[in-house]
């Protein structure tokens, strides 16, 4: 964002809040992503993350920002393992080699686990009759908690000079609870239970409670930063690693890819345009009760009617050919540099365009989303305020 420039709405530089969803190893595009962001001083007032997406918001949160991507680089160098063959350059297409050696890398990670992220238990869990819940799963994450300690600074975490939230499923009401460091005191455990997969990885304990992975309920921690309404014009930069539209698959391969990227991102799309058509909902709400219309009358005057503009600047992964249906528990180095280098091309074309600057918002609207795909950006017509209510409306006889 140009230096100077400011919201029409404030006055105001705009907030900036960036949303970090969960797929493992597929994370790694979000190192480029920030990076993107902090070449141009798009540094987040506010994180948000759910399980490899808290782990990033960790170690985002918990560094200056001179230092935040030299960090994140050196974690996921730590988390991974050398190729087993070097990338080199050739006149001939090597991507069936490559997947050969994604394959293998993935096959390393399952039998052998990841270096300072999770290790394999010695005995199978289904030959254990009973054990502590933290103790039921196949590898054993205690290696990630000094790897956090490692990058992550959590002192400066609870300054709170950057808020984070990290969402995490309650095992015990099956609902998704956030940590935040504006109430809570943010320690390794708590972005551990973010990432807490079961059946890999076993549940974190925070406190008196057990704690899965938030995308066990929600993979895309949106609701708990555009319900704040402390920001008159929030630009939420929100990185997904999961994209819902594909070709029918053709192989096996291709079918088990297309099942868990539909399985992971099916509700995101959903889930944008309903948070976008709430802020919308109150943005009516508030002109008319300006306008002292009689209906709206007895609505309490509540924080999150104030005046705002919600700009949602939704960046979708499209993974490279090379890639593997376990590619969420692939984590060659060369994959991750293929991550990386995705997010911040994808980035670097949303910054160019900076719609949340230059898109004018409709004046009954509060909210705006920017779709990036394939370093394209997009501004999406208005939700449609029946998506919601169409399936559970009467139909004609």
């Amino acid at each position: 964002m140009p230096a100077g420039t400011v919201s029409k709405l404030s006055g105001k530089k705009p907030s900036v809040a960036l949303i970090l969803q969960g797929g493992g190893a597929l994370g790694a595009y979000q190192i480029g992503a920030y990076q993107a962001l902090a070449e141009h001083d798009l540094h987040p007032d506010w994180v948000s993350g759910i399980s490899i997406g808290a782990i990033n918001s960790a170690v985002i949160a918990g560094n200056p920002p001179e230092e935040r991507v030299t960090k994140l680089t050196e974690m996921w160098s730590a988390i991974s393992r050398p190729d087993f063959a070097p990338d080199f350059a050739t006149p001939f297409d090597l991507t069936q080699l490559r997947v050969l050696q994604n394959m293998a890398s993935n096959a390393c990670a399952l039998a052998f686990g990841q270096p300072n992220f999770f290790t394999p238990r010695l005995i199978n869990p289904f030959l254990v009759p009973s054990a502590p819940a933290q103790a039921v799963s196949f590898y054993d994450t205690t290696p990630m908690l000094l790897t956090l300690l490692q990058f992550a600074d959590f002192q400066r975490i609870n300054e709170k000079s950057v808020r984070l939230s990290l969402g995490a499923t309650n095992i015990a009401t099956g609902n998704l609870d956030f940590f935040d460091n504006t109430r809570d005191v943010i320690r390794p455990e708590h972005v551990l239970a973010s990432g807490s997969l079961p059946p890999g990885f076993p549940a974190t304990q925070v406190g008196d409670n057990l704690y899965w992975d938030g995308g066990c309920v929600s993979n895309t921690p949106l609701d708990a930063v555009v319900d704040a309404p402390d920001h008159a014009h929030l630009v939420v930069f929100m990185i997904d690693l999961w994209d819902a539209a594909g070709r029918p698959p053709q192989t096996m391969n291709e079918v088990l890819w297309r099942a868990k990227q539909i399985q992971y991102a099916s509700r995101t799309a959903h889930h944008v345009d309903a948070v976008a058509t709430k802020i919308n909902l109150r943005h009516a709400v508030r002109l008319l009760k300006e306008a002292k219309v009689a209906e709206v009358a007895a609505v309490p005057d509540d924080p999150v009617l104030h005046a705002r503009r919600v700009d949602i600047v939704h960046v979708i992964y499209h993974p490279s050919a090379e890639q593997i249906p376990n590619s969420d528990a692939e984590f060659s180095r060369g994959s991750i540099a293929e991550r990386r280098a995705a997010g911040y091309h994808d980035l670097k074309a949303a910054i160019a365009e900076a719609p949340w600057l230059r898109q004018e918002v409709p004046a009954h609207l509060g909210a705006l989303v920017h779709r990036v795909e394939h370093r394209r950006v997009r501004t999406l017509p208005e939700p449609n305020l029946h998506s919601m209510t169409d399936a559970r409306a009467p139909k004609a006889a």
